[in-house]
Order: structure tokens, then C-alpha cells, then sequence
């Protein structure tokens, strides 16, 4: 009986297995060769819309692949990457725009493709919505000649008006966003009016005095009773 040698027995052991990891390779090649619609493809790209004659990036555009829970979105530049099987059909959707569709075709060789999809506008006309006070006129009719007009609400209007009640609402009703601005901008002015050199101090100012003094004889600095 022969017997095997023992670095061809060693050999062996390597062998078999790399024959059936050959096999399952030319196996799964096949098969893809065979089956083309289980190929990955990325398709990358941007989406853009013309505006005046000028081409403009779309961004945060919705990317979808139709019928499937995968998609993506554009980033701030228009930009978009997205992995696909052939025949699927890409759903490009943005807010005011119509929605664009492109079906990958079969007959793609590479595994990369670049495009660009444009966009058109979508115009939504909604009807008038005209606001009422009254649900119509005969109301309007009945709640005017009701009205109960008297001098007593110009009296309170006048009071309203006064410059008592003004001088009180110029003095604890905060500044509004044009008043800070204004404000601001005079804080600015007068600093670089002085740049460079010592702003004057108004102790030595007389207009300032004359101003501190009636001031104090109005009674201006004196406590007011809230």
C-alpha cells in the first residue's frame, strides 16, 4: 500500500480549501454577470434651478429612492450622494419646486455616475380669504347703530393723550430696537470724536452748569412718588 507523503498530505490540507473559495468566487461572479439588477451603483451629482438666466444650487433638496424607506438630502451647495440598483427611480422633491424623477437605467456599465437635475417652480394659487369683523353687513349695520358714543370716551382719550400721561410712558416704557440703535450709534460717534485725545469734562463746561441748575430749581432731582 503507498502512502502519502507527509509535506504532500500538508499540501493538501492547504489546497482544498483554496479550490472551493475559487469555485464560490467564479460561482458569485457569475451570477452577477447573470443577474445585472443586483449591481450597486452611486450616483452622485447636484440639483440646481435656473432663477433670472442664472443657475442656482438647491439646498437641504430631498433625494428619495421611490418605493423604498432610503434617501438622502443635498447639503448648503446643492450636493448629493446615493447608492442605487439599476431600474430604481430617484424622487428629487423640494418645497415650491415640482418634483423631478430619474430611472436608473439598466444599461449602465460603470458603478459611478454624475448628474445634475433641475428644478422648475411650482406655483400654488389659493383663493382670496377676505376677514370680516361681523359675519356680514347686516351685523356691521346692527352693532353700529348700538354703539353707545358719549363724551366720556373723549375724555379718555384726552386724558390718554395728555402730556402728563405721555411724559410717564416716555419714563418706564422701555426703548424700543430703533431707540438702542440710535443710541448706540451717538455712543460710537461721540467715541472716536475724541480719539486720541482727553474728552472734555463737564464740570468745567458753564453751559452744563446753567443746565445742572434749573435743573435743581424745577425739581427735577426730586423724589417722585410712583
Amino acid at each position: 500500500m503507498m502512502r502519502l507523503k507527509p509535506w504532500f498530505s500538508s499540501f493538501g490540507v492547504w489546497l482544498f480549501p483554496a479550490l472551493l473559495l475559487l469555485c464560490g468566487s467564479t460561482q458569485l461572479s457569475a451570477q452577477t454577470k447573470k443577474d445585472p439588477a443586483n449591481r450597486v451603483i452611486q450616483i452622485s451629482g447636484k440639483v440646481v434651478t435656473e432663477d433670472e438666466g442664472k443657475i442656482m444650487f438647491l439646498p437641504y433638496a430631498v433625494v428619495g429612492v421611490k418605493g423604498t424607506h432610503r434617501g438622502t438630502y443635498t447639503d448648503f451647495s446643492g450636493f448629493f450622494s446615493i447608492v442605487v440598483r439599476p431600474n430604481e427611480t430617484l424622487v428629487f422633491s423640494v418645497l415650491g419646486y415640482k418634483d423631478a424623477f430619474y430611472t436608473v437605467p439598466d444599461t449602465l456599465t460603470a458603478d459611478r455616475y454624475t448628474i445634475f437635475q433641475v428644478m422648475s417652480k411650482d406655483t400654488f394659487l389659493l383663493p382670496e380669504a377676505v376677514v370680516y369683523p361681523w359675519p356680514d353687513p347686516a351685523f356691521f349695520t346692527q352693532e353700529f347703530l348700538a354703539m353707545d358714543v358719549h363724551d366720556d370716551l373723549e375724555d379718555l382719550a384726552r386724558e390718554n393723550l395728555s402730556e402728563k400721561s405721555m411724559a410717564a410712558l416716555r419714563e418706564y416704557l422701555p426703548t424700543d430696537g430703533v431707540e438702542h440703535t440710535s443710541l448706540y450709534l451717538q455712543q460710537q460717534s461721540q467715541s472716536y470724536y475724541y480719539e486720541g485725545q482727553i474728552k472734555p469734562q463737564n464740570v468745567f463746561n458753564a453751559f452744563a452748569w446753567k443746565e445742572f441748575i434749573q435743573a435743581w430749581k424745577r425739581g427735577d432731582f426730586k423724589k417722585k412718588d410712583k
